[in-house]
């Protein structure tokens, strides 16, 4: 996997946070379980984004969705069954940790499991737009 470039231009100051974020992101990433990440639209409405896991067998109960700060985490854990003998297991009862980080703003709005999909709906409120003026002072 690739290194993204530091954020370290004299032009991005205060990023040290970002940055942090990103390799946080990179690290637990291993790619179980499967996901899309898809924009809703709805007209006259702020803009939602649908993040959807495969996350076949597990039940709800198995499945935490949280919000740490500005971390969306997923985890599913399973455990075994005592008593299963397996002739072959293809199929392995597996723990997973998925982390999002939010911008500023995102709201998690629900979550739905349904037919082995997890959606969680997130909606990005508009900012507001504020311009504000900086008055120069002078040593006069």
């Amino acid at each position: 996997m690739s290194r993204i470039p530091s954020l370290s231009s004299p032009f991005l100051l205060g990023f040290d946070e970002v940055e942090r974020a990103l390799d946080r992101v990179m690290k637990g990433s291993d790619g179980y379980p499967p996901y899309n990440i898809e924009r809703v639209a709805t007209p006259d409405q702020p803009e939602k984004l649908r993040i959807t896991l495969a996350v076949a067998g597990f039940t709800r109960e198995q499945l935490d969705v949280t919000v740490e700060e500005k971390e969306l985490v997923i985890r599913g854990r399973q455990s075994e069954e005592p008593g299963r003998v397996f002739l072959h297991r293809g199929i392995a009862a597996r723990q997973f940790q998925r982390v999002f980080v939010l911008a500023d703003g995102m709201r998690v709005i629900g979550a739905e499991l349904k037919n082995g999909l997890l959606c969680v709906e997130l909606v990005r409120p508009e900012p507001e737009r504020v311009v504000r003026r900086i008055t120069i002072a002078t040593d006069e």
